[in-house]
């Protein structure tokens, strides 16, 4: 018989190696290799549901959804949507030409249309009659009335040219003769876009209207509520919609067949709704390789520029709080492109999506080897381009420290190089010159050079980012840049280029030109010595890179007709920010550990106003505070659903199969955001605005009855 002691030695042994295992399968369970990556297949949607109206999922949409759409219903949708002006998507909501499109769509037509002594954003805009409707100058929307095949003509027309350049340069020449031909023709707004990456062309001809007055716009705070923090998120609780109306050319407003009802009651819970927009751009036809080029090499070094700037803009906003209203929109911007460029780039980092990518080119490949004919004008294409990558990439990092843009490069380099130009310029007679450096003109452009606002902090944080990026590049021990730095780093190495440079101010620029051209091109300036000496190696990264990708483009092009050979219509063209219709499901999705709800109510809106305390971004306008007896908390106000959207369909209507609207898209959710280069359907999610929380707001908040009642009945009711 055991003893007691032997009894609990044994069990604590037991225990130790069951703990053991235990940690080793948490450790395993964490691992990426944990999902057996060779077990992965491409999904059936992973280049997207963007479908085009010249090709429509006919057999789809009957086997998915029972659905049959005819030419009809087709054609009233498609002239029903817009495009609102070069940015976002709208549609036509009514027979007399009211327009509905997002609220944030709207804002530089607010700020165009905001008189002195108002405040739009802050208070909205409500028009109470059709004269108080104002027109917002410049402002368009385009309606597609006409789209036409034109592959053939285009191809044949590029196939002459010997050399990719050549087929190039075709390729523009006889797009431009199409366009200004059937521009003649019919009238139109025409344009020729390449679908397939030039596998396909399509030309579209567009309906241009330019008498777009503001009808109703939110408050800000209501149209982007939640700010940023909420941005790309869900559950959210966005009144993000607006509404203008097209005037005809005699001034009154505009007569449509084609615009889309109002629906009485909205989506249900897993009703097929279809989203009708204008999608920008996407690269899910892109290959593997130049995926792994933008993971490893173009994201990162974004996400590093853009969190770069906005930490600057951070320290200059808290050392100066009287720039506020200046340097928050440039925070939001930058902060805005870090979710999606950090969104994006956590999918390409994801190993089960990058391995449904590489199932899916195995895919095309096999098929296009399988065909004698294929292969031998596509088979290699794969190689090629990640051959143009393997270059870009040895390139990339010397190019990019020797490179000059208006974010990332310091305004000293800018001075430096127009100082170098007008230097080449005064050794020319002054008959010779550019009339920009000549008598009192060369004092004008002597006195632009370093502006009254010059951000001397700014621009020295961004000196430290360039003095660290050549280093990385060409090493410290570079000639070149030893002599830039003195051979110093960090805040050493600027304040050494600062406390030697002739062109940080003025009138010692002035100084140096007076000592004639000669001694500023052979001046010591530490910036001017740079660009003086590196010209040849930046010109030639610039060349490479160049000729690179054009001939990437004429392998990608190729690759778009191989792709079409495969796959037809099955699947859709990348996003061209021209006319698509998206198909999905009203569908909550699991999320931190819950469920997401379809949908979210006003309640829910006030639940985050109170919750967060009332404070901004989650603040309410006053009209808000204090709601009528009547306005029904309970109404949905945004709902999620299956629909593939990306930038551009910002204001596409969302309508159901009697082609009634339902919802109007602004956003996506945060796991969306890997959508430029693949779709999935179990946690991508398009956000709406209800059209019965549009409704509800429309009639008890701005009570503006007359739109709610043209909603309703389709036409202006008296």
């Amino acid at each position: 018989m055991k003893s007691r002691l032997g009894m609990l030695t044994e069990k604590l042994a037991i225990f130790v190696v069951l703990f053991t295992l235990f940690l080793q399968v948490s450790s395993f369970a964490q691992n990426a290799n944990w999902i057996n990556l060779d077990t992965v297949k491409a999904g059936r949607f992973d280049t997207g549901r963007m479908w085009t109206f010249e090709y429509p999922p006919l057999d789809y949409f009957n086997q998915a959804y029972n659905f049959k759409p005819d030419e009809t219903w087709f054609e009233h949708v498609r002239m029903s949507a817009l495009r609102f002006a070069n940015y976002c998507s709208a549609s036509f909501v009514s027979a007399d030409g009211l327009v509905m499109t997002n609220h944030h769509c709207a804002r530089q037509s607010i700020t165009q249309v905001n008189k002195e002594g108002e405040d739009l954003h802050a208070n909205g805009f409500i028009a109470e009659t059709l004269q108080d409707e104002r027109p917002v100058p410049g402002l368009y929307v385009d309606q597609l009335v006409l789209f036409k095949d034109v592959t053939d003509e285009v191809i044949d027309a590029m196939n002459e040219g010997k050399t990719d350049e050549e087929r190039s340069k075709i390729e523009s020449e006889i797009i431009d003769k199409i366009e200004q031909r059937e521009a003649a023709a019919t009238g139109l707004t025409v344009s020729v876009t390449p679908l397939y990456n030039g596998g396909r062309y399509s030309l579209y001809g567009y309906k241009r209207y330019s008498d777009v007055r503001l009808v109703l716009a939110a408050e800000d705070q209501l149209g982007f509520f939640g700010g940023d923090p909420d941005n790309f998120t869900y559950p959210r609780f966005n009144l993000d919609c607006s509404f203008f109306r097209v005037y005809d050319e005699s001034g009154k407003p505009l007569k449509t067949d084609n615009y889309f009802k109002w629906s009485a009651n909205g989506p249900a819970v897993d009703e097929p709704v279809f989203v009708v927009g204008n999608p920008g751009s996407t690269n899910r036809l892109n290959t593997v390789s130049q995926l792994e080029y933008a993971r490893d090499i173009q994201y990162p070094r974004t996400v590093g520029m853009l969190s770069t700037l906005t930490n600057m803009y951070k320290d200059m906003l808290k050392k100066d709080p009287s720039r506020k209203a200046e340097l928050e929109d440039r925070i939001f911007g930058f902060e805005n492109s870090l979710k999606v460029i950090n969104g994006t780039l956590k999918g390409l980092r994801d190993p089960e999506l990058m391995q449904r990518k590489r199932d899916f080119e195995k895919n095309f490949r096999n098929s296009v080897n399988a065909d004698p004919e294929l292969k031998q004008k596509y088979g290699d294409l794969w190689d090629k381009i990640s051959d143009i990558r393997k270059q870009l990439t040895d390139i990339s990092v010397k190019n990019f420290a020797l490179s000059m843009n208006r974010f990332t490069t310091p305004q000293y380099f800018f001075i430096a190089d127009q100082v170098i130009e007008i230097a080449n310029e005064l050794k020319k007679p002054e008959a010779e010159r550019n009339e920009l450096y000549v008598g009192d003109e060369l004092n004008h452009t002597l006195e632009s050079l370093i502006p009254e606002d010059f951000d001397y902090e700014m621009n020295n944080a961004l000196l430290l980012k360039r003095v660290e990026a050549l280093e990385e590049a060409f090493g410290s021990d570079d000639p070149i840049v030893k002599k830039f730095t003195g051979g110093k780093k960090g805040q050493d190495a600027v304040q050494y280029i600062l406390s030697h440079s002739k062109i940080t101010k003025l009138d010692d620029i002035k100084t140096l030109l007076s000592k004639g051209a000669d001694e500023v091109l052979n001046s010591d300036d530490p910036f001017i010595y740079l660009l003086l000496n590196t010209k040849e190696k930046a010109d030639g990264y610039t060349a490479k890179s160049k000729e690179l990708t054009e001939i990437e483009s004429s392998y990608s092009q190729k690759l778009g007709e191989a792709a079409f050979a495969v796959y037809g219509t099955s699947i859709p063209p990348d996003a061209t920010f021209t006319l698509r219709i998206a198909d999905g499901v009203v569908k909550g999705y699991p999320y931190n550990g819950t469920i997401a709800q379809p949908f979210t109510t006003y309640y829910g809106l006030y639940d985050r106003f109170y919750g967060q305390e009332g404070k901004f971004p989650w603040n309410l306008p006053d009209r808000w505070l204090t709601p009528p007896a009547d306005f029904n908390l309970s109404t949905p106000l945004n709902f999620v659903s299956t629909n593939d959207i990306v930038g551009g369909n910002s204001g596409s209507p969302v309508i159901n199969q009697k082609a009634e609207i339902v919802g109007l898209a602004f956003d996506g959710n945060i796991e969306s955001l890997p959508s430029n280069f693949i779709y999935t359907t179990e946690q991508n999610r398009s956000v709406s605005v209800h059209s019965s929380g549009m409704m509800e707001a429309i009639d008890k908040i701005y009570k503006l009855n007359r739109v709610s009642a043209e909603l309703k009945a389709g036409r202006i009711v008296n």
